[in-house]
């Protein structure tokens, strides 16, 4: 898991230096849906629960800040295969049950 988000970091950096300049995460009442960014989703406990189940030590990684901005699907490319559609549609699927 280390590796993914470390090749995610690196590859991504561009992407995740813009995304620092948005808006911060989306105001708790605000719907989460897998376009959401994961800083958007991790702030919202149940939605942080939802991650963490998907994908263990994810908050934790030392590339977190690069990569938290950027939404599950932006991340995926640069997954290496790590991140799947199988995933997305659990994590979709979950986040669907909150709103």
């Amino acid at each position: 898991m280390k590796f993914l988000f470390t090749a995610v970091a690196l590859l991504a950096t561009p992407l995740a230096a813009s995304a620092q300049t948005a808006p911060a995460a989306a105001p708790a009442a605000a719907r989460l849906t897998i376009d959401s960014s994961i800083e958007a989703i991790a702030a919202n406990p149940k939605g942080k629960a939802i991650l963490d189940a998907q994908f263990p030590g994810m908050m934790a990684h030392e590339s977190y800040p690069m990569f938290k901005g950027m939404s599950l699907k932006q991340v995926q490319p640069y997954a290496q295969g790590k991140i799947t559609d199988a995933d997305i549609a659990k994590v979709a699927a979950e986040l669907a049950k909150l709103n």
